[in-house]
């Protein structure tokens, strides 16, 4: 009778072999994959520079000189002026003997040329001549009396005094008299080069100035 089979003995396994790597490539199974190429993204060039941010020189200089420009024209347009006009119709002066001064009734015609009412808060007078340029605030209404009598020649075609706190509505217009006292011979006021009232109004940047 025959020997039964015997099983095959199985090969020994060697402790330091090393077992292959599923999945691992060989580096002999091919050419190696090409690196991935793709748009490169330069962020410093699109952020935080004048060059990206900022539109061209000659487009930013012609802006900035429109808006000057705009910005000088409505300057122009909207300047402080007088709220109101006329005209200085008649002057008288007489001397203050002894005083080199001289007492002048000044009477002139005051329009409110603005949209709200005028109300008068300083009235004075002033004089330009060959000696310089001189002010003086208007006498008080209650002494016209009083200087009528001393100086005749000074109520020739004089009317009401103006008075600080007089009011005028928009468009009204009205003929008032001041005197003022300057510090002047007769003869140097009579060779003056000009004379005015200047009637400064509440809440106005610039006076009323009647000259002649």
């Amino acid at each position: 009778m025959a020997d039964p089979a015997t099983n095959p003995t199985p090969d020994p396994v060697t402790p330091n072999a090393a077992a292959p790597r599923i999945g691992a490539a060989s580096a002999s199974s091919g050419p190696a994959a090409p690196a991935q190429r793709g748009h490169t993204i330069h962020i410093a060039d699109e952020f935080g520079t004048a060059k990206r941010n900022l539109p061209p020189a000659k487009v930013l200089v012609i802006a900035i000189a429109g808006v000057l420009i705009a910005f000088g024209i409505t300057a122009f347009f909207e300047r402080a002026k007088p709220q109101g006009g006329g005209s200085l119709d008649n002057v008288a002066a007489a001397d203050l003997s002894g005083q080199n001064s001289v007492l002048v009734a000044l009477t002139f015609t005051l329009r409110n040329t603005g949209k709200k009412s005028l109300w008068v808060h300083d009235v004075q007078g002033k004089v330009v001549t060959a000696s310089g340029t001189m002010t003086g605030d208007a006498v008080s209404a209650i002494d016209f009396e009083r200087y009528y009598q001393a100086f005749p020649a000074l109520k020739e075609n004089s009317l009401t005094a103006l008075s600080p706190e007089d009011k005028l509505q928009p468009g009204e217009e009205i003929r008032r008299t001041i005197m003022v006292s300057f510090p002047v011979t007769l003869d140097a006021f009579n060779q003056r080069k000009s004379v005015s009232v200047v009637v400064q109004p509440y809440d106005q940047p610039v006076p009323i100035t009647l000259m002649r």
